[in-house]
């Protein structure tokens, strides 16, 4: 029951709690099969709790006292049965994102090594009885003697590749996720099974079918990673993070769980931390059009906004931006909702709505840090997008996102929100609309032709395909087979000069803005998209699709 007796006799005796008398007595009252420890405390010398108390103290570890203590058979996704079973460890709940597991022997190394790799490194391990810790097993697991060939193969054996089923199941699906670049993972249960699909490239992908009967521990693994959702809540949604390390990389997913029809829903969105290292040119910019754009992110004050429907990149270009410009001898503070990314050397600022620390709560006190330039996740309201243009007015260069469909709408959508005209037109610098569409894989993309519906649809002069390098997707291996790997932004820039100003100030329509902006040599986002058609990029079939709005 304890290892290395001796050294625990002799902490007994240092104690005060055993005699030599009591020894001596113990030696010849004990059966033969019974150590010294369990002869003091069958004797009634010492109890359980008198052991184990004097363990924790001497091994510096928390005693905990588990009398009435009602366990949660939840727990055994996290423990599984025969880690619990052979090292006698049993989870006790989460504290501080922490899970606790209590042990009958600290003086047991080869317990103290093994519980964080099988369980997992976030555990803190504490001291209770070997009568309560039983008991709290057979309450999570069953009885004993029920599982009396488990608990055998436990103790005689090693960990092996049965352990935590579960816990491999969900580590695995997170892995795959990140290796097959998956922006995010979908686990959605059926009427009978439960399904995994990761989204790849803007793509959904059927990955995983499983049992509906695992449905229930899957989502007790990923709460309990979380280490901040209740196992027991299924009625309500619950938001949280986890963090892990894969494949050498730092991860972090955000974990939205919702009930639906057949049960909980969980999507888990990928952020990978080696998308920071990405710049101007790796967001798809031809070399023109960064040109322009890295002038413009340059400027001393002014607003520059992207511009974009949900998923179309506009946070990731906010980011480039800022690596681009972030210097030792300038002060970046950005204000999000949530903050997806640590950007080295930026204060960056939570928005936490329900404690009152809103968008505009934020700005406010963020300009009184004497800032150079703020990063605004999302101009919402009227009262976030005056701040922003007063911070622009004073000499702040401002950095923010609209959802609009082209950039010249995003003026109408200002006047909307309620900013009068002549303060747009002398805060904007620029504006800059973008979608998302799949890049060919660099691996297997092969010559191809332009299809006469394809070239119909973007109103490609025949003339220009003869000087065209047109690629088309082949599949292989690196891809998945798709085709296709990665994704680039297609961009349009409107830049507010003078005339526009003057046209911004008379309230012109967004119809006649983005006109003008033509003749004065806008590039449309299916524009851009044509010509990187032609440079072998990517497809008119993605290019098509991306910019079904676009006027022309």
């Amino acid at each position: 029951m304890y290892s290395h007796e001796d050294y625990l006799i002799q902490l007994l005796t240092e104690a005060g709690l055993v005699t030599e008398k009591d020894l001596n007595h113990a030696k010849v009252t004990k059966k033969p099969n019974e150590t010294m420890v369990e002869g003091l405390i069958k004797s009634g010398v010492v109890n359980e709790e008198d052991v184990a108390r004097t363990m924790a103290v001497s091994f510096g570890m928390e005693f905990v006292d588990l009398t009435g203590f009602t366990p949660s058979p939840e727990f055994k996704v996290v423990v599984p049965e025969d880690v619990a079973r052979r090292f006698q460890a049993v989870p006790l709940g989460y504290e501080h994102g922490r899970l606790q597991v209590a042990i009958t022997d600290p003086n047991n190394f080869e317990t103290l090594d093994a519980l964080p790799h099988v369980i997992g490194p976030d555990i803190d391990i504490l001291c209770s009885t070997p009568g309560a810790v039983r008991s709290i097993i057979t309450a999570i697991y069953g009885n004993a003697e029920e599982m009396a060939d488990t608990f055998i193969k436990g103790v005689v054996g090693t960990t092996t590749d049965s352990d935590a089923p579960i816990i491999r199941l969900v580590h695995n699906t997170l892995t795959e996720g990140v290796k097959n670049r998956a922006s995010d993972i979908h686990i959605e249960p059926m009427e009978r099974e439960l399904r995994v699909r990761y989204r790849i490239d803007g793509v959904m992908h059927d990955v995983e079918h499983h049992p509906k009967k695992l449905h229930t521990s899957i989502i007790a693994r990923i709460k309990i990673m979380t280490g901040s959702m209740s196992i027991d809540e299924k009625r309500v949604p619950q938001d949280g993070r986890i963090q892990m390390k894969t494949l050498d990389k730092d991860i972090d997913l955000r974990v939205s769980i919702v009930p639906t029809t057949h049960g909980e829903s969980v999507v888990m969105r990928i952020l990978d931390k080696s998308s920071l290292r990405l710049g101007l040119s790796d967001l798809g910019f031809l070399s023109d059009d960064q040109e322009v754009f890295e002038k413009l992110i340059t400027l001393p004050d002014g607003i520059i906004l992207v511009t974009g429907p949900t998923g179309s990149g506009k946070t990731t270009t906010l980011y480039a931006c800022l690596n681009y410009i972030n210097r030792p001898d300038r002060k970046i503070i950005t204000v999000e909702d949530p903050v997806e990314y640590e950007l080295p050397g930026i204060n960056q600022v939570m928005v936490k709505e329900d404690i009152g620390m809103t968008f505009a709560a934020a700005l406010r006190a963020m300009l009184r840090q004497a800032p150079n330039i703020i990063m605004i996740g999302e101009i919402r309201d009227m009262e976030t997008a005056s701040i922003a243009i007063n911070a622009s007015l004073t000499g702040h260069l401002v950095f923010s996102t609209l959802h609009t469909n082209d950039a010249p709408s995003a003026v109408s959508r200002l006047v909307d929100i309620g900013i009068k005209p002549f303060l747009i037109a002398s805060s904007i610098r620029a504006i800059q609309a973008q979608r998302l569409v799949r890049k060919l894989c660099g691996e297997c993309k092969q010559d191809g032709q332009q299809s006469e519906k394809e070239s119909r649809s973007l109103n490609l002069d025949p003339s220009t395909l003869y000087s065209a390098t047109i690629k088309v997707p082949k599949g292989c291996p690196k891809c998945r087979h798709s085709g296709y790997r990665g994704r680039m932004s297609l961009v349009e820039i409107f830049k507010i000069d003078d005339e526009v100003r003057g046209m911004i100030n008379e309230q012109l329509s967004g119809s006649a803005l983005r006109k003008r902006a033509r003749e004065l040599g806008m590039r449309t986002m299916r524009e851009d998209g044509i010509r990187k058609v032609l440079a072998g990029m990517t497809t008119a079939e993605e290019v098509i699709e991306a910019t079904m709005s676009d006027a022309n």
